[in-house]
């Protein structure tokens, strides 16, 4: 019986925290967007598109980005080639919620698991911050692999760093660790 019941409240803390999160940041969207007659991106997408663009001008690109004229996202452009967009799916806030989620769900001490939220969503952040600017420089370079790094290699990096941190968490941190 205890097994299902800490299956359940992990289930409640998991959902509960990211609906919550979900409402703020959903919030957050219309609040920040603009989609009708000129579009504008939420200034957190705003600022991961310049973010990348500093990341590129850093290692010799000539960079830059502007607002997508036809929709919500922020065009990264190398040499003044079009090499990726920057949506509101790309800016890393949602994965960060996910990641919360399961942190809280899997709970250690509050300091433990206050750092760890911190620490781990800066380095989520960071991590997507400079995937997108190596899938730009990738695409600019390699135009015709634009599907396989887009939708296998790029949110294996992603996927791949929020796992092994829920995998460290519970391992060293967490109250549940064994």
């Amino acid at each position: 019986m205890k097994k299902y019941k800490d299956t359940l409240i992990f289930l409640i803390k998991f959902f509960t925290t990211y609906f919550i999160l979900a409402l703020f940041y959903n919030t957050y969207l219309e609040s920040s967007q603009q989609k009708k007659d000129i579009f504008k991106t939420s200034s957190i997408t705003t600022k991961v598109a310049s973010q990348t663009t500093e990341v590129l001008t850093f290692f010799g690109y000539d960079a830059h980005f502007v607002q997508h004229e036809n929709e919500m996202s922020a065009k990264l452009l190398i040499r003044d080639t079009y090499t990726s967009r920057v949506t509101e799916g790309c800016n890393s806030l949602s994965l960060i919620i996910l990641f919360i989620s399961f942190i809280i769900a899997f709970a250690g001490s509050i300091k433990a698991t206050v750092f760890f939220i911190l620490f781990g969503s800066i380095l989520i952040y960071t991590i997507n911050v400079l995937r997108i600017a190596l899938l730009s420089v990738l695409v600019y370079q390699f135009p015709s692999h634009i599907g396989v790094l887009h939708n296998l290699v790029f949110p294996a990096i992603i996927y791949g760093t929020i796992f092994m941190l829920w995998v460290l968490w519970v391992h060293k941190f967490s109250n549940f660790k064994r």
